[in-house]
This record gives C-alpha cells, structure tokens and sequence, in this order.
C-alpha cells in the first residue's frame, strides 16, 4: 500500500483517537501528523505481522501516551489569556463533551474506548493494548456504562 493511501484512509481515525486521548484539536491535529511522519518513515520496515491498521493504530496510541507522559513531567506553567485562546473549529457540545469524558478515563480505556469508536475490531483492539478479547468485551461494556451515566448527568 503507498503512503498516500494509507493517510486518506487513515488521517480521520488517528485524529479522532488523538482527540480521544488529549481532548485538544490543535494538539491533536499535531500528533497525528507525528504518527503519520512515523508511519512514512517505518513504511519500509513494516512486515505484516498485524494489519496495517492496527500497526497504525499502535504508533499513535504509544505517540500519544508518550505525549502525555511528557505534560506530566514538565508541566506547563499558566500562560497568558490572549495566548491561550484558540482558534480551533466549533465542535457540536455533546461531541467536546463526548472527548472531554474520554479524556478523563484511564489510559488504557482511553486507547480501547478509542479503538472502539473507530469501529477497530474488538480482535485487533486486543492485540494493540496486550489484552485478551474477552477481557475487551468486558471493558468496553464498563466504559460505555460509565460514559452513559456522565452524559445523563450532563443532560441534566
């Protein structure tokens, strides 16, 4: 497959799994072109072990956590109001509150709620986070449940 393939198919599902992970558009938008510079720099090396896609789905899921891990260690100090405004497009209330939910879940359930929305194989969401399938059915059902409850309250 040539990389101009694999971005058109991919580009939106790695954006929405960054959203799901940072809950920010331009930090988002950053990370999935990182993955995207990875995946074109790996490209040569892939060896079909896993599907495209998974093995995808895995550099922006370890991009991403290692993007975390970074805020956590160097912790960003406040910044003026008018740098911090952004201008990033609107997106729908119950959509930005759907990601910021996200953001808020554990790392791992991040990845797989994720992985979920994207409509991944529950099969290959297993063997991207080191998880059996049926330990997968199990946390995804928990995740829906618990999503479920916050957007009652915040109907409310």
């Amino acid at each position: 497959m040539v990389f101009e393939e694999i971005y058109t198919i991919y580009w939106q599902k790695i954006f929405r799994l960054c959203m799901g992970y940072v809950n920010d558009y331009d930090t988002a938008q950053d990370l999935a072109q990182e993955t995207f510079i990875i995946v074109w720099q790996q490209l040569p090396s892939f060896r079909s072990e896993a599907t495209i896609g998974t093995w995808i789905f895995r550099i922006a899921s370890n991009n991403c956590l290692r993007h975390i891990e970074k805020q956590n260690r160097f912790p960003k100090s406040e910044l003026p109001l008018h740098v911090t405004e952004t201008h990033q497009p609107t997106i729908e209330p119950h959509i930005e509150y759907l990601y910021a939910c996200i953001a808020e879940l554990p790392e791992i359930d991040r990845i797989i709620i994720s992985l979920e929305l994207e409509d991944i194989q529950q099969s290959e969401i297993a063997g991207i986070v080191g998880l059996s399938e049926a330990n997968i059915r199990v946390k995804i059902h928990r995740i829906k449940e618990k999503l479920t409850q916050q957007f009652k309250h915040y109907e409310q």
